[in-house]
């Protein structure tokens, strides 16, 4: 089992909707919370990581788009590495090409492509270099293993971080258009409790 490296199983359809934040790390808190505080692309999490190695990628990069600086819908969560490696090339949208029966992680770390446009994905990020496969192998085992032998480790290391946004207390200058969004947040989730143990 390749857990906690699993891809969606269908397309990623946005729950928040802010607008007009003049800088888009004003978004920040609502992509942690979009893409589930962990990266869009290779599902490293930001407990597995300083969170200032997460950023904000520009789906369409600046220099392709620049009116689409600060919308949220060309805003990603992705790790530095991933943000980095893609720099301004044009890709396929990884929230619609990478899902699970596309792209699936084998038991030895590998990553498999069953299209094109994810295959491409994984050749531009480097998501099957010696290092990525490597690192992903070392947390598949330590996931794993924690399961088996250290329960405490590995709800530390599969659960959702201490620190969720309360997007309900954030005023976006021009509005959310998808408040029905808030009540699924996560921190809403842990109000509720309904937020699962581990993901």
């Amino acid at each position: 089992m390749t857990f906690p490296f699993i891809y969606p199983l269908e397309p990623h359809v946005r729950r928040h909707g802010p607008q007009g934040y003049a800088n888009y790390a004003g978004y920040r808190p609502w992509l942690r919370d979009e893409f589930s505080f962990r990266c869009v692309y290779c599902l490293i999490r930001e407990q597995w990581s300083q969170h200032g190695l997460f950023g904000i990628d520009h789906f369409l990069a600046v220099t392709h788009r620049p009116k689409s600086v600060d919308h949220y819908e060309n805003l990603l969560y992705a790790c530095s590495t991933c943000n980095a490696a893609k720099g301004e090339c044009v890709l396929p949208d990884p929230c619609r090409v990478l899902l699970s029966g596309a792209i699936w992680v084998l038991e030895d770390g590998t990553i498999h492509a069953e299209t094109a446009e994810a295959a491409r994905l994984i050749e531009v990020l480097g998501l099957d270099s010696p290092r990525s496969t490597e690192f992903r192998l070392l947390w598949i085992g330590i996931v794993a293993l924690a399961a088996r032998h250290d329960l405490a480790l590995y709800h530390k290391v599969t659960r959702f971080p201490d620190d969720l946004p309360d997007l309900s207390r954030l005023r976006p200058p021009n509005g959310n258009t998808r408040e029905i969004g808030l009540a699924g947040s996560w921190f809403a989730q842990r109000a509720q409790g309904t937020l699962p143990a581990n993901y």
